[in-house]
């Protein structure tokens, strides 16, 4: 049989680790159990050095969106089934497919064992479940409405991912067509020209004025491409060092707020998040201001998070959510309004997610007028650039052929 390497936690709180012969993992678990120590970590003796215990986090693969929702669907069925919590833990450690949330999912259910709250379980796994996922649960947990609010969680994070890949969607499309472009140009620049000026040389004669200039910025381009691959590199090193600084993420997020269309589009996600998931967490029991906090945590631009932090500090002074929206130039008039009367009538949150709904669909439509703005634009520049070089290479050839001819 094989032996596994085990390490568990003691009743009175210390830690142990040794070696057991056994026929699977889950006899190991059982045979610990018995004997009152909560297991944390068990694998076979003589695993790679790949295996999750030596926690190589680049060769681990990263917990999706896609299974946070599947794992809080299926956790808040389980709740609402009545499985207790711990229980409902483990099997769908058992089940999950990735090996990195599998191992997660065993720890959180290993600190709910030891008496624990899930909620403060799942806080000392930020990289998996964020500020807004924990402050969910732990209104759940002390309202009693755990599996409602993991119901709406996951709600939550499904419509957040789909407005999301609508924008990516917007910015990979012309991204990808460019870097194309680019690529082949600057092989035309590269290999191509090179060849047709070889040939001209070998004929002789005056070259017509396009092919004079495609093969100096040809000549130009070879003898510079090294260091104009350094620059792109330095450009790109640039580019993440200063979005790492918070001065720099600022003046970054601001320019993207104002470049034409996109700026819209950025402008109307982040109204769509912005109410989507205030409007779940007020829903869920949170209180506003814990709310607005884990919003502007959230929001992903540093400009709108500023904005939403003036809506919390007004508040903190008595005023209202309208009165620092209304200074704002991130959230139309039609949203303030909404969110007045939501705080006037005391339906703020179906109003929030009423405004989500819509604005959600204003994404789906800023989209798709982006695309059918560039798709021309793209047309165009690569006719004229990729297209004006091979004819500046063919007028060479034409005149050859007109001068046989005549």
């Amino acid at each position: 049989m094989p032996v596994f390497v085990w390490e568990g936690k003691l009743p009175d709180g210390g830690t142990q680790k040794g070696e057991i012969e056994a026929a699977s993992e889950e006899a190991v678990r059982s045979i610990l159990q018995s004997q009152r120590i909560t297991p944390i970590k068990i694998k076979k003796k003589g695993e790679s050095i790949f295996s999750k215990e030596l926690n190589i986090s680049f060769l681990q693969p990263k917990v999706t969106i896609d299974d946070l929702v599947v794992f809080t669907r299926q956790f808040a069925t389980m709740i609402d089934a009545g499985l207790p919590i711990v229980q409902g833990l483990d099997i769908l450690a058992q089940q999950q497919p990735n090996p990195t949330f599998k191992k997660v999912l065993m720890e959180v259910k290993a600190d709910v064992e030891s008496g624990s709250t899930f909620a403060d379980a799942l806080k000392k796994h930020p990289k998996v479940f964020d500020q807004l996922f924990v402050s969910l649960v732990a209104a759940g947990e002390v309202g009693g409405v755990l599996d409602t609010v993991l119901n709406r969680l996951a709600q939550q994070m499904e419509k957040a991912k789909e407005v999301r890949e609508k924008v990516k969607k917007a910015l990979r499309y012309p991204m990808i067509v460019i870097v194309v472009a680019v690529v082949v140009v600057a092989a035309m620049m590269k290999f191509v020209i090179p060849t047709f000026a070889k040939m001209f040389e070998d004929m002789g004669g005056q070259l017509p004025l396009p092919t004079r200039i495609a093969i100096g910025l040809s000549n130009w381009f070879s003898h510079n491409f090294l260091w104009l691959t350094i620059g792109v590199i330095a450009l790109i090193v640039l580019y993440r060092y200063i979005a790492s600084t918070e001065k720099g993420r600022r003046i970054l997020d601001a320019m993207f707020l104002k470049l034409p269309a996109f700026g819209d589009l950025i402008k109307k996600q982040a109204v769509a998040r912005f109410t989507r998931t205030l409007g779940t967490i007020l829903s869920s029991g949170v209180p506003i201001m814990d709310g607005l906090e884990i919003v502007a945590a959230s929001s992903g631009n540093k400009i709108i998070e500023e904005e939403i932090m003036k809506v919390r500090e007004a508040i903190t002074q008595g005023k209202n959510m309208t009165e620092p929206l209304k200074e704002s130039k991130i959230f139309p008039p039609l949203v303030v309004q909404m969110i007045e009367v939501g705080e006037q009538t005391g339906s703020l949150d179906s109003m929030l997610n009423k405004i989500a709904d819509f604005y959600e669909t204003e994404v789906d439509n800023a989209v798709e007028g982006i695309t059918a703005m560039i798709e021309p634009l793209i047309v165009v520049f690569l006719g004229v650039v990729v297209g004006g070089l091979l004819v500046a290479m063919y007028l060479p050839i034409f005149q050859i052929g007109q001068t046989v001819m005549g």
